[in-house]
């Protein structure tokens, strides 16, 4: 009976310990957020890299579309600690409250990695150990399309339809208070003011949507309006987007209105090249969507096995204080856009 009963545990032993093997899972889980998929850069070109990457890396990856709304973005992250994900990589719906999700992920003892809008608390991202930023270096996208422009302004003088030596302007600008729009706004129009160039600006649009739609609508009424000034004839000699969508928009108005301008956007989107190669666009600056994508796993993997934030990648953490991943932007114009497709 004896023997019986041990042979009896012995089996029983075996069938939990082969139950629990069979169940044990070591994936790990990333908690992830695209600020809205109204974003035709972040939901077209970030989130399927998001998706194809973390297949790659075996990762399993929850994302969701916060829907531009910051109070949905924190209950999506309240869920997420909830259901116990190894790690957050989180699209900041208002880069000003970054604060409240890194105190989110410190309480809950989460690693975070904040990509594509950085937080702008001076000093917020020394509260919490374990976060992170993959990101641009947002003046550089405003600096190298500024030169795309000199560079294009010098080399056509008909493009000054007035002849006075100024350049007349208007601007799509998108997120009041993003910290690429407002490095974008001042950047590549600074690049005129550096190169001795006179700039007058018309008209500087704002939303908070980066939306072709309204771009379109604002170009709409740019292009039916009366800019002359005391006598003085003035037009519209250049459009500067801060974003290939915004761009879309406003190509689209120029061409219902059979008056194409000198135009120029950011992210290097599908649709941004093929408007070079048609002549629809005069240049774009490479946002590049794809490698902030794979950092920005690199990273929350790495953190979520006990890693080196860049164990085993090509990534280099600033020592600026900033905790970030820069990703290099690069000008795309009608010589190389072909590069790009």
């Amino acid at each position: 009976m004896k023997k019986l009963f041990l042979l009896i545990a012995v089996f029983f032993l075996g069938f939990v310990l082969i139950a629990c093997e069979e169940t044990d899972d070591d994936t790990i889980t990333i908690g992830a957020n695209i600020y809205t998929y109204g974003d035709n850069f972040m939901n077209g070109v970030v989130r399927p890299e998001l998706e194809r990457y973390a297949e790659e890396l075996g990762i399993e990856l929850d994302i969701v579309d916060s829907e531009n709304d910051q109070g949905k973005l924190n209950d999506q992250v309240d869920t997420f600690i909830a259901r116990g994900v190894d790690a957050l990589a989180i699209n900041l719906v208002d880069p000003a409250a970054a604060r409240t999700i890194i105190e989110k992920a410190q309480t809950a003892d989460i690693p975070l990695v904040l990509f594509n809008k950085e937080a702008t608390e001076e000093g917020v991202m020394d509260i919490y150990d374990a976060v992170w930023y993959v990101g641009t270096d947002s003046a550089e996208a405003g600096v190298i399309q500024g030169q795309m422009m000199v560079s294009d302004w010098e080399a056509n003088p008909d493009w000054d339809l007035n002849g006075d030596g100024k350049v007349q302007y208007v601007l799509l600008k998108g997120e009041p208070g993003h910290p690429d729009a407002e490095a974008r706004t001042l950047e590549s129009v600074k690049a005129f003011t550096d190169a001795g160039i006179e700039v007058e600006e018309l008209a500087l649009q704002a939303s908070t949507t980066w939306n072709t739609g309204d771009a379109k609508n604002t170009m709409d009424s740019w292009l039916t309006a009366d800019w002359d000034d005391d006598d003085v004839e003035k037009d519209i000699e250049l459009v500067i987007s801060n974003n290939d969508g915004m761009a879309f928009g406003a190509v689209t108005s120029m061409k219902e209105a059979d008056t194409m301008l000198p135009i120029y956007g950011v992210d290097a989107l599908a649709q941004a090249l093929d408007m070079i190669g048609a002549g629809e666009l005069n240049g774009t600056v490479l946002n590049d969507g794809v490698n902030q994508a794979r950092a920005t796993l690199d990273l929350a993997l790495n953190v979520a096995q006990g890693n080196d934030i860049t164990e085993g990648t090509d990534w280099v953490v600033r020592d600026d204080g900033t905790k970030a991943v820069r990703v290099a932007y690069v000008a795309v114009t009608e010589e190389n856009y072909e590069d790009f497709q």
